[in-house]
């Protein structure tokens, strides 16, 4: 990570380069609008050892173009407008009440990405513990400023971005309470777009610690961008990819979560600090095996 990089306190929680990864299971609206299925993914991500699960916060008369309000579509609840839609898979203030108690007993931080400023207000409410830009809304100058005025750490995803895009985001949103995830936004995602080397890019440019938000299918890019040295990882998750909805087929299951983030802290251990040393499990062999010759 580049040297001018700070750490950043999110919660109870620092991070940044040293630090353990940040691991984020999106509920974002895999919930569906039900409660209990809402309270399971909770439940996946707090037992799979996640630190924070996210969800997507709207204000749909704001965030649906008004030409899509009218548009039928069929759901599980039947045909409706697109608006009625939207208002169907939105919680309130009482739900998210009852999402930030259950988080809290479950030992998770939660937090979401507001999609217009009224959503910014609601989340304060609720004093979260940071805020996230949705890749959608890194051009939204007025919702990115509302969010540098609460004071809280952002986190600012990246895909569908030109670095002239994050340039200006970052400039609104300042680096001292930063923190930037590389990510695709393809669902799901092919190999050949997660270019990860864009990671190293991120970090030599803002000096901001750097994560990744995936979108592909499997675990190998998530954890090949631990390697690579991000702070954060966070994917989607969902009971079952094959139900309902726009974002479960590029989620992982519970034990895909499982693994995943079982994986990422093995490879944290196994990176190590660089410094170049005889491991006690090598004297032996090493006084054993070495040949010394002049």
């Amino acid at each position: 990570m580049s040297p001018n990089s700070t750490p950043v306190r999110i919660g109870d929680l620092s991070v940044g380069d040293g630090r353990p990864v940040y691991v984020i299971g999106e509920i974002g609206i895999n919930h569906n609008g039900d409660m209990s299925i809402c309270r399971q993914l909770i439940d996946v991500a707090a037992n799979a050892g996640c630190d924070a699960v996210k969800f997507q916060k709207r204000t749909p008369e704001i965030c649906v173009p008004v030409e899509q309000q009218s548009k039928i579509r069929s759901t599980p609840w039947g045909d409706m407008t697109y608006l009625e839609y939207k208002h169907r898979v939105e919680f309130d203030h009482e739900q998210y009440a009852e999402i930030a108690k259950y988080c809290g007993e479950r030992g998770l931080q939660w937090f979401a990405s507001p999609w217009d400023v009224p959503s910014v207000d609601f989340l304060e409410e609720f004093d979260v513990v940071t805020h996230k830009v949705a890749s959608a809304s890194i051009t939204d100058r007025e919702l990115l400023r509302a969010l540098a005025a609460t004071g809280k750490p952002v986190i600012l995803s990246t895909g569908m971005s030109e670095i002239a895009e994050i340039d200006e985001a970052v400039e609104i949103l300042g680096t001292e309470n930063l923190v930037i995830l590389h990510a695709t936004s393809t669902y799901p995602l092919p190999a050949e777009e997660a270019n990860l080397r864009t990671i190293t890019t991120l970090r030599e440019r803002y000096g901001v610690p750097v994560g990744y938000s995936g979108h592909e299918r499997g675990l190998q890019i998530s954890l090949a961008a631990v390697t690579l040295g991000a702070c954060a990882i966070e994917r989607h998750i969902t009971l079952d990819r094959t139900m309902w909805g726009s974002d479960h087929a590029a989620s992982l299951e519970p034990t895909g979560l499982q693994h995943l983030v079982r994986d990422i802290r093995v490879i944290e251990t196994a990176l190590g600090d660089g410094v170049k040393r005889v491991f006690p499990g090598e004297a032996e062999p090493r006084e054993r095996l070495r040949r010394t010759t002049a």
